[in-house]
């Protein structure tokens, strides 16, 4: 995978964007803040890691410092946001499972939406924010890669920045845990909620579950990882003063993907960067781009577009949603008798 051409990575980063744009509209129908935060934040970050691979493809100019400037900001929140959004879900889950805090009136909504983007919102904003203190320079261009972030080496960095998505991984699987126990003890009320709820169904819980327990699953390993990399890939310098850390801040470094290639940590912890994002986007497309509700959604796109077109279409959608027999007739201009 490391080793594949650029044009592998750019083409997985783009479906990844479509993967998690896609089905975007009807979830933020339901409204459910946490899965809505985690498509955004993961789909942008591709975007963003697409756009990299194929500006920066075999050269380290300084095309567009601007853009660089606000996507490397944007790619220290979504190293946060995507596990602060897997706590979100998880902790709506354990709240659907306790049975204790389902929103039921507007002002409960609005206040579980505003504690969800309080999390996956809040949190990685502060976390842009506080590795200022930390950043070194500008920030990095490599080749192949692009735009990538610079962070100074120092103890208080991996207080600000690395610790915190492995500090969210274990909170999630707290609640993740405290969620699993619930359903064991409460399975026949929790059953009997489902049926007399229609905004979720047991299948898009357990589907919500599975996804949110396979983030947190990588997410902690791959942070513990990371900060073992950073600590032991280069030296760990001591914090002297801001001055210190902040001297010629404005200077960009330009690393030819010839010099970061031969350094074995330096290329694993660049491409685990970009490529866990990719895997985030079609994790969430395996549990939710192939459910009753999407194929639904994807049965009226089609209709939708074949009407557009003036195409006739001689199918249904099923009253469940969950298949559409639909298919293509004639155009309607040659539907017209002569005289």
């Amino acid at each position: 995978m490391f080793n594949s051409p650029d044009w592998v990575f750019s083409m997985f980063a783009f479906l990844g964007f479509l993967c998690c744009m896609i089905p975007l509209p009807w979830h933020l129908e339901a409204w459910n803040t946490g899965t809505c935060l985690y498509m955004i934040w993961t789909g942008l970050s591709c975007l963003i890691q697409f756009i990299n691979s194929i500006v920066w493809r075999s050269n380290v100019i300084n095309w567009a410092p601007v853009w660089c400037d606000i996507s490397t900001k944007f790619m220290i929140g979504a190293s946060v946001a995507i596990p602060a959004c897997s706590l979100c879900i998880n902790r709506r889950l354990y709240h659907i499972a306790s049975l204790s805090s389902v929103a039921k009136t507007r002002a409960q909504k609005r206040r579980n939406t505003m504690t969800d983007l309080a999390i996956g919102v809040g949190i990685p904003v502060l976390e842009m924010i506080l590795q200022y203190v930390v950043q070194g320079h500008r920030f990095n261009i490599f080749e192949e890669i692009g735009c990538y972030p610079a962070i100074f080496n120092t103890p208080l960095a991996y207080v600000l920045v690395f610790a915190w998505p492995m500090i969210l991984g274990c909170i999630s699987a707290y609640c993740c845990v405290r969620t699993i126990v619930e359903l064991a003890q409460r399975r026949a009320q929790f059953m009997e909620f489902f049926s007399v709820n229609e905004n979720l169904s047991s299948c898009r819980f357990f589907r919500l579950m599975g996804l949110a327990g396979i983030e947190m699953l990588c997410t902690i390993p791959l942070s513990a990882y990371t900060i073992y990399l950073n600590a032991t890939a280069q030296p760990v310098l001591p914090w002297i003063s801001w001055a210190n850390v902040h001297f010629n801040f404005s200077r960009v470094e330009q690393i030819p993907s010839v010099v970061w290639r031969s350094s074995g940590p330096a290329v694993l912890s660049i491409e685990l960067s970009r490529w866990f994002l990719v895997v985030c986007a079609f994790v969430f497309f395996a549990f939710f781009g192939f459910a009753d509700e999407a194929r639904k959604n994807y049965c009226l796109a089609y209709v939708s577009v074949a009407k557009r077109m003036g195409l006739l279409t001689a199918g249904t959608v099923s009253p469940e949603g969950s298949w559409c027999t639909g298919y293509v007739v004639i155009p309607q201009h040659s539907m017209i008798r002569p005289d």
